[in-house]
């Protein structure tokens, strides 16, 4: 009789044999074929592959004055097949003045996984970066001793002057994000963080080389392999050419100092920024070498957010700044003529509703509203276009209208400036409103921003591009920090022209405006220069002191430079905003203040404005 038992045994010790031949199988192809540990294993024991970095790219001002170098540093490299059970710890600390537990979290880092995912014991990892001379100079004397451990010569950034730290930017270890989205870096690699360091990061990073050595038997460097036929030389990083003036940049972080605000600078011409302040601010130099890290939270915990950019991040009320805008809105719109008058009895007042105004003469028209900054004239101008039912149909069409002008004009939106992190303020629409009122509103509901007070919001670059407008008489080029990157053209977002929605005839009326401003109105400091400066003041209201704001452009014709002002808590435009203006363009149309201008560059210097201790 057969026997089942056996014949079924036999076809299960038939399938185990099997099943453990393709298990074989499998873990030979993984090994061989699909995994490179160990032609990474042999390629380590033949060849040493050493990165050689490029120099990265020089910064230098307008005029070509320094301001971002490079200086040598070394990174000590380990390779922990070659290290594993043949390290003297102790001579090793020593030799780097670190202590055990240094060493033991350093190697604990570098070879977790979770932390460090590019890993491999085959291939050289970081375990200390930013050596000195002096350090390495004592490393590398006992060096021999220690297998496994290899010196990479890279440069480091040094920054020239305490200024512009919030457009210089800095440069620090990547981070496991940085890794993923660019196949360039490995763990211990730099990358711009901020500033024109990250928005121009792949100009100024350049490429790396690599030198391929080749070891003997007992893992010694025997030299290049091929005479160095198969390395690469690194290519340096391109140069920039900042369009910034570091002495107008000095004055403006000099007057802002103990002061919270911003002070933007543009060549209206060209749109190149020529100064951006924003404070409190930092000195650059503190975020180098190995104690970066520590400084950077240092500042980061700071109550008063120095590290906060501003200039472009800032979103504040434009307060009379915007006067400007309303006024050539009505005027193209057919709304106003240059001689279209308005009451004002100390404000504007109908229906039970007042929005103040300091007393001045009154019915007024557009030049003389804007010289001595008339809330009525304004408040009833948008009065009169929100309502204007057989133009524009309904209280939604006019505002998006009113909308469309502020857009052309460079707000609501980001300007597009090459820095990371700028803000794009607000400009309500009629969806706004009507989310916000239930459908239910009109002229009356939202006077306030006639007078750029409140839904409307401006970062302090777009209110000194709004001043770079009215300069050109209706056009403007998209802000920028760099003037030149080498060997390279500039990004045509920054040549083209944006023309605004404004006729240039109404332009002229605005520039009679607030030149009159100058001559007798609320920007009459301003008339004791030699140059024809025109400006606009500003007082935006606030929960506490009211903010000071100006903007202005000089000379009248073939203006030079544009400016906006912002000091938080600084109370009428003329108290800070005008003087701290004047001052800017004097510095940059005549190249120094005069005596009695730097007396009053001194006096605003140690003017404290006391915030309390409430976080900003």
């Amino acid at each position: 009789m057969k026997n089942y038992g056996l014949e079924n045994r036999r076809y299960v010790i038939g399938g185990v044999a099997t099943f453990i031949v393709v298990v074989y199988i499998i873990r030979l192809f993984m090994l061989q074929i699909s995994s490179d540990d160990y032609k990474k294993s042999a390629d380590s024991n033949a060849f040493l592959k050493k990165i050689d970095f490029p120099s990265r790219g020089i910064i230098t001002d307008r005029n070509g004055q320094l301001l971002v170098f490079n200086q040598p540093a070394y990174d000590i490299m380990v390779v922990m097949n070659e290290a594993r059970g043949r390290l003297d710890t102790v001579e090793f600390c020593n030799a780097l003045n670190i202590t055990r537990k240094e060493f033991d979290n350093r190697m604990s880092a570098m070879t977790d996984r979770s932390r460090n995912p590019g890993y491999s014991r085959f291939t050289q990892q970081l375990f200390m970066s930013q050596l000195s001379d002096k350090e390495f100079s004592v490393f590398q004397e006992k060096m021999y001793r220690f297998p496994g451990f290899y010196v990479q010569r890279r440069s480091i950034r040094q920054y020239q002057y305490p200024y512009a730290a919030h457009i210089l930017g800095d440069v620090a270890e990547v981070s496991q994000a940085d890794i993923e989205n660019d196949g360039y870096y490995q763990p211990g690699d730099y990358i711009g963080k901020q500033g024109v360091e990250r928005s121009y990061e792949r100009q100024l990073r350049g490429e790396k080389g690599v030198k391929i050595l080749l070891r003997d038997a007992h893992g010694r460097i025997q030299g290049s392999y091929q005479n160095g036929a198969l390395d690469q030389q690194p290519k340096p990083g391109k140069n920039l050419t900042l369009s910034i003036d570091y002495k107008l940049q000095a004055l403006g972080e000099r007057l802002m100092q103990n002061k919270i605000g911003a002070i933007v600078a543009i060549e209206p011409s060209t749109g190149e920024v020529l100064c951006m302040v924003s404070s409190p601010t930092y000195d650059p130099r503190l975020m180098t070498g190995r104690q970066r890290s520590k400084k950077h939270q240092e500042l980061n915990n700071n109550v008063w957010k120095p590290l906060l950019n501003r200039a472009i991040m800032g979103q504040y009320p434009p307060g009379s700044t915007f006067k400007t805008t309303q006024g050539l809105t009505f005027m193209n719109e057919g709304i106003i003529t240059p001689t279209t008058q308005y009451p004002c009895s100390r404000g504007f007042h109908f229906r039970g509703l007042r929005v103040g105004c300091h007393g001045h003469a009154a019915p007024l028209a557009l030049v003389p509203a804007l010289s001595t900054s008339c809330n009525g004239y304004f408040c009833w101008g948008l009065y009169h276009m929100i309502g204007a039912q057989s133009k524009y149909g309904s209280v939604q069409n006019a505002i998006n209208t009113w909308r469309d002008y502020m857009v052309s004009m460079g707000f609501g939106y980001k300007l597009g400036i090459d820095l990371p992190g700028e803000k794009r303020g607000l400009i309500p629409n009629a969806q706004f409103y009507d989310k916000h009122y239930h459908g239910s509103w009109n002229g009356l509901t939202i006077i306030s921003i006639a007078i750029g007070q409140g839904e409307v919001n401006a970062t302090p670059l777009q209110i000194a591009n709004l001043a770079a407008t009215i300069a050109n008489r209706g056009y403007y080029y998209v802000p920028h920090v760099v003037r030149k990157v080498q060997n390279e053209p500039l990004d045509t977002l920054f040549t083209r022209k944006h023309q605004t929605k404004a006729s240039s005839r109404c332009y002229d009326y605005v520039v009679q405006g607030m030149r009159s401003s100058v001559l007798g109105g609320t920007c009459r400091s301003l008339g004791r220069y030699d140059f024809m400066a025109c400006g606009k003041t500003g007082t935006a209201q606030n929960r506490g002191r009211d903010h000071s704001v100006f903007m202005g452009f000089a000379p009248m014709d073939n203006p030079k430079i544009a400016v906006a002002v912002y000091v938080e808590n600084g109370g009428w435009g003329a108290d800070y905003g005008v003087p701290l203006g004047g001052l800017i363009m004097e510095q940059y149309i005549h190249g120094k203040l005069s005596e009695a201008s730097e007396k009053k560059a001194e006096e605003f210097q140690h003017r404290v404005i006391s915030y309390g201790t409430t976080s900003r």
